[in-house]
């Protein structure tokens, strides 16, 4: 404490205490902060497994959407021909 007093000066003790305080306080609300989103991943993480992710770009066959859009793609320019004819 006689080292702190020397270094700082005895006005000035107060003030780097509240500061110190100050500081510990946001350190540790940001700690917290980062635990509950760590905490709420971990959440996520066990619900996702549980449940089975749908396949992303298929229709409920199975197969590709590019597939059946190609298929479409086909048959309107058959049609489309046939029209023309």
């Amino acid at each position: 404490m006689l080292i702190a007093i020397l270094l700082f000066g005895a006005n000035k003790i107060p003030k780097l205490a509240r500061s110190t305080g100050q500081a510990m306080g946001e350190f540790q609300k940001g700690r917290e902060e980062i635990d509950q989103e760590l905490q709420e991943m971990r959440e996520g993480a066990t619900k996702t497994e549980d449940e089975p992710e749908p396949d992303i770009g298929t229709d409920e066959t199975g197969t590709g959407t590019d597939a059946n859009l190609e298929a479409e793609m086909e048959t309107d320019a058959e049609t489309d021909t046939e029209e023309n004819r």
